[in-house]
């Protein structure tokens, strides 16, 4: 079984090796070889023998029960959404045989796009930009058509650096790409894209074997726009029905504020260039 496939073993060894034998309750006694906790302090917590864990780890049991993934979670200190995404690990689902197929963003939530008054695009399941606004290219020029968003901030230096902390800004980005792409690691553009990123970016490499998972959603982000000064904006994800995993993405600002002025400075410039 190759490393890729054996994605639940993987994910198990990746998320002990997070966790302390100080957070575990494990007293610590001499040097320690192994970052985290050990395969028998797992299954000893758990509550499973060794060597069912190892058998876990190793891809030789890839249906555990329900009551052992809880405990799992438990003891990996898993939050609600990783709990989900390990549970969805050990699914009996068929594989498939895998193609590259071309994502096209429906006519009328194209024409939404442009007509939005704020920075929008459209996303893909491998975080590809699909469509997006002048104003969302006014925001950040590599938001355009053809870019790919991990790409974008883990190699290239003007888009980190309108993310204060641009670290963060990548690990919150790749975190949410697991939970997008699921177990279809196998799909070609998940292979071509992990295989880019983890040659060409150290960061990529470390945060993508920490295995976390985030969904796709709300959040506030910070940026540092080189023509408005520092902006704080509302992003919002909101999944495109009908679409295998597109996400309409939009970015606003609180009514009244220094950030809604900004934003307003900005439409204004992106008309000027337009």
């Amino acid at each position: 079984m190759s490393e890729e496939q054996n994605l639940l073993g993987n994910f198990l060894r990746a998320r002990r090796e997070l966790v302390t034998p100080e957070e575990a309750g494990i007293p610590v006694v001499g040097v320690r070889r192994v970052p985290g906790l050990r395969r028998e302090e797992v299954a000893m917590l758990a509550g499973i023998s060794a060597d069912y864990y190892l058998r876990l780890e190793r891809g030789r049991d890839r249906r555990p029960s329900l009551q052992v993934l809880e405990s799992l979670a438990r003891v990996l200190k898993l939050d609600d959404d990783t709990r989900s995404y390990l549970v969805g690990l050990a699914a009996d689902r068929p594989r498939r045989t895998r193609r590259r197929r071309r994502e096209a963003v429906p006519p009328g939530t194209a024409r939404f796009v442009s007509l939005l008054p704020v920075p929008a695009f459209v996303e893909g399941r491998h975080l590809d930009v699909l469509a997006a606004n002048p104003l969302a290219t006014a925001l950040s020029p590599r938001i355009v058509a053809g870019n790919n968003r991990l790409r974008d901030v883990f190699l290239d230096p003007a888009e980190q650096d309108l993310f204060p902390d641009w670290k963060g800004a990548a690990a919150a980005l790749l975190a949410g790409f697991r939970e997008a792409v699921g177990t279809d690691t196998d799909d070609p553009r998940c292979i071509e894209l992990v295989g880019e990123l983890s040659l060409a970016s150290p960061l990529f490499r470390k945060l993508w074997a920490r295995h976390d998972v985030r969904p796709r959603g709300s959040a506030t982000v910070c940026f540092q726009h080189p023509q408005v000064g520092d902006i704080t904006l509302s992003r919002e994800k909101l999944h495109i029905t009908g679409t295998d995993g597109m996400m309409l993405v939009a970015f606003h600002p609180a009514p009244g504020t220094e950030d809604a002025d900004k934003l307003t400075l900005l439409r204004s410039l992106a008309g000027q260039q337009a």
